[in-house]
């Protein structure tokens, strides 16, 4: 498994480098915009339910206020028409600890999610792309993402 911060590295680059088309091409339109976002957030609940690697750490989650700030927050990152209304990465996160390897296990449920909704690679990129932008503000003081050995 050592290829694998490689491969997130790749993919980012790859994302990085590819240019939304219009309106109708856009990242928000392609994850199926907020009916797609919603489904893609029930299907990353119902994955995060069977981990056993993270589930206790939404012990104490108000499920639905989560599943709220979550679509609004994809919503948001995909520049949808929806504005994010929940607290910050580094707030909700503080104090729980979180390693890169939780991380990865929620981001591969994620991609499990997302591609039970049929979203394109390419889009899948273009999210996660997003969404590692935020690590050091959800990982426990911010291991370095290269310096992991799986």
């Amino acid at each position: 498994m050592l290829l694998r911060p490689f491969c997130l590295m790749l993919v980012l680059l790859l994302a990085g480098c590819s240019s939304a088309h219009q309106q109708r091409n856009s990242l928000y339109a392609q994850l199926g915009e907020q009916q797609g976002i919603t489904r893609i957030v029930d299907y990353f609940l119902a994955e995060l339910a069977g981990d056993d690697d993270v589930l206790p750490m939404f012990a104490n989650t108000n499920i639905e206020r989560f599943r709220e700030k979550l679509i609004e927050q994809l919503c948001f990152l995909a520049d949808g028409p929806c504005e994010y209304t929940g607290d910050s990465m580094r707030d909700v996160h503080r104090g729980m600890d979180i390693s890169h390897a939780q991380f990865n296990s929620v981001v591969d449920d994620l991609i499990r999610a997302m591609e039970r909704q049929g979203v394109a690679v390419r889009a899948q990129n273009a999210l996660l792309q997003r969404l590692a932008a935020l690590y050091g503000e959800v990982v426990r003081e911010a291991e370095p993402l290269l310096d992991q050995h799986f």
